[in-house]
């Protein structure tokens, strides 16, 4: 299969504003209140969301009754965590002035991480996600195969995306761009090729990529896929997901970018890989679950300087939950707990 071929650049330089802490309980959660100032960011780490305009989450009512449009609602929750991840744009290209939207209505500091369109990282994309002037001839319904794209056309659609990010980058808002490969891109040369050419056209954009083959990160392979990342200037995304299925992601966490770690805590639904939307990311962590995950966080804050500890788990509100017990859970800013 053809693997697809990029370019552009864009940057932020984050700062560190104040927020409010976590609540302390569900219900706390919901409403918004019982939260004491405490700063954003927490030990160096930042946590966060997949998803801040999830319909679940919004239904859940975790935003309060004045946050009731897409303005109030990323301002609340910019209020409380300092990054989320843009998931829309894996399903459709961004635009330019959504992306100023987000850069106004969140504070200094306040960064976004945004997944690349589906089409880019060789998944099936539906004709009509993509902009009119770009669609091939029949059924808009239809769904492109990888084997189907043009590099001309991966071309135009990656020039696209990256200059709707602009104005987030312009900002400093633009954490990192995220690679999510499908679980049949496996390590092979053809695909190892097909990394190294995104270091050739991704130029200052910061990337982060996450493998959902677990055989990019078996033992016998990840020197080998860590070196290939680092090559890549790439962050290497840290997963959590399931243990003991067919398609289980191990733990592993390397630093493979100075500049940034990225975990992404996807739930342990046994449904991982299989079942619906929903079904796959239907879970609630618990601080038994995490705890382990705090040391893993705490020995990547030592060895990059920004972490992004991302929950993906968004059915209700368990992903903000996660979240907020995620940051409970580690040290305080400026207290290192002996290893």
């Amino acid at each position: 299969m053809e693997q697809p071929a990029l370019f552009e650049p864009e940057r932020p330089e984050p700062a560190r504003p104040e927020r409010e802490s976590p609540a302390r309980g569900p219900r706390a959660a919901r409403s918004g209140q019982d939260r004491s100032p405490q700063p954003l960011w927490t030990a160096g780490t930042r946590v966060g969301t997949c998803s801040w305009t999830d319909p679940a989450l919004v239904a859940a009512g975790w935003y309060p009754p004045a946050a009731r449009d897409p303005e109030g609602r990323l301002r609340h929750y910019a209020a409380r965590f300092p990054v989320v991840e843009v998931d829309s744009t894996y399903y459709a290209l961004p635009s330019a002035r959504n992306s100023a939207l987000w850069a106004e209505r969140t504070p200094p500091g306040f960064l976004f991480d945004v997944k690349v369109f589906s089409l880019l990282t060789g998944h099936p994309t539906r004709v009509s996600a993509l902009p009119a002037d770009l669609r091939p001839p029949g059924p808009p319904g239809r769904v492109l195969r990888p084997d189907e794209v043009s590099a001309e056309l991966r071309r135009e659609v990656w020039q696209r995306f990256t200059a709707a990010l602009a104005p987030l980058a312009d900002a400093g808002r633009l954490g990192s761009v995220l690679l999510q490969f499908p679980p049949w891109f496996g390590p092979a040369d053809d695909t190892r090729a097909a990394l190294l050419r995104w270091r050739e056209r991704a130029g200052a954009l910061r990337l982060a990529v996450e493998f959902r083959d677990p055989a990019w990160l078996r033992p016998d392979a990840f020197p080998r896929t860590a070196a290939l990342l680092r090559d890549l200037g790439a962050a290497c995304v840290a997963v959590d997901t399931a243990p003991g299925l067919p398609s289980s992601l191990p733990p592993v966490t390397a630093v493979t970018c100075p500049a940034l770690a990225v975990v992404r805590l996807h739930g342990r639904s046994r449904l991982w890989g299989t079942g619906s939307k929903e079904d796959r990311f239907r879970h609630r962590y618990t601080a038994a679950e995490l705890r382990p995950w705090v040391g893993r966080v705490r020995e990547l804050a030592d060895r990059a300087a920004d972490v992004h500890v991302l929950f993906n788990n968004c059915c209700g509100d368990a992903a903000v939950s996660g979240a907020e017990l995620m940051t409970r859970l580690l040290p305080a800013p400026g207290a290192r707990p002996p290893h």
